[in-house]
């Protein structure tokens, strides 16, 4: 027989006023005691006759802080990252993840390393929320997009967080996108173009975006034609980093449009280090997880949906 079936109707009225003004009201067990006539230890063993029989329920609500640390812990550790950041949700994600990625990045970068940037929503909003860098050289790593509702470009990107580090910049002037595979490679033997790339060899830690491959979810896939789109999913693409393609393992995938673009290559991009990538939105998580499962990425900064979405798929 349990506690809620030994108090009676009375007692059980009593016990929740007594709860009510010991919990809610905050009044002292001694001051509720000689209100009522009782002893301090009859009201004592009200209050725990109280919780036993549930007409008082404690919950202990974590702070969100702890909260996000410990998703942090579990993301990391699910997907082996190097770093990983999570903000709790909020009305601004894509703000609170680019502040929170600007955090990350100059704890990540020491005096010997070099900043490589590519052009990326993502990439954009980081660089606003900018103000502090170490002294370190950064490196243009593809080329310039410009995109409504966004007026920046790779150039500008990378020339303000030059400007913030101090170490001095590489960059070059040539659209992200050719018209075709010639124009291309013409543009790639422009020397401005050909060093600052041959540069992303020295780059030890990049800030991207990791784009998929479906309308509105990369800036790539909004610039080209229906033909380039569908080349893309028939070389087995689902998304991209820095226009360099890959597949749903995460395996570095050419494509018809990847002789247009005028970026560092797949090579140079596993080659370095520390790759940190910023997402705010469950629409990337489809090119994300395969971008983790390659090791494309090994540093994230997410809202705490993304997140939550990367421990429960497979």
């Amino acid at each position: 027989m349990g506690q809620g079936d030994i108090l009676g109707s009375d007692e059980r009225r009593v016990a929740a006023a007594v709860a009510r003004r010991y919990y809610l009201e905050g009044e002292s067990k001694v001051d509720i005691a000689a209100d009522l006539g009782l002893s301090r230890f009859k009201v004592a063993r009200l209050l725990d006759l109280a919780r036993e029989t549930g007409i008082v329920r404690i919950e202990v609500v974590e702070p969100v802080e702890g909260q996000v640390l410990e998703l942090a812990a579990r993301v990391r550790s699910r997907w082996g990252l190097r770093e990983c950041c999570v903000v709790p949700d909020s009305g601004a994600p894509q703000r609170d993840v680019g502040r929170a990625a600007a955090d990350l990045l100059g704890q990540l970068l020491g005096p010997q390393d070099v900043l490589g940037m590519p052009w990326s929503r993502s990439v954009h909003a980081m660089v606003d929320c900018l103000t502090t860098l170490p002294r370190v050289p950064v490196v243009q790593l593809s080329g310039a997009m410009a995109t409504n509702p966004v007026d920046s470009s790779t150039i500008d990107i990378v020339r303000r967080a030059a400007r913030i580090a101090g170490g001095g910049r590489q960059v070059f002037f040539a659209p992200l996108v050719m018209p075709d595979a010639e124009a291309a490679e013409a543009v790639r033997r422009d020397p401005a173009v050909r060093d600052t790339l041959a540069s992303a060899d020295t780059v030890t830690v990049a800030m991207v975006g990791v784009g998929a491959w479906a309308p509105g979810e990369s800036t790539i896939y909004d610039a080209v034609d229906e033909e380039a789109r569908g080349g893309v999913v028939a070389a087995g693409a689902v998304g991209e980093i820095a226009a360099v393609f890959f597949d749903e393992q995460g395996a570095l995938v050419e494509t018809p449009l990847s002789g247009r673009v005028i970026a560092l290559s797949g090579q140079q991009l596993v080659r370095i280090p520390t790759v940190v990538a910023s997402c705010h939105q469950l629409s990337r998580v489809p090119a994300l997880v395969p971008a983790l499962r390659g090791g494309l990425v090994n540093a994230l900064v997410l809202t705490a949906e993304v997140a939550e979405e990367l421990l429960v798929v497979p």
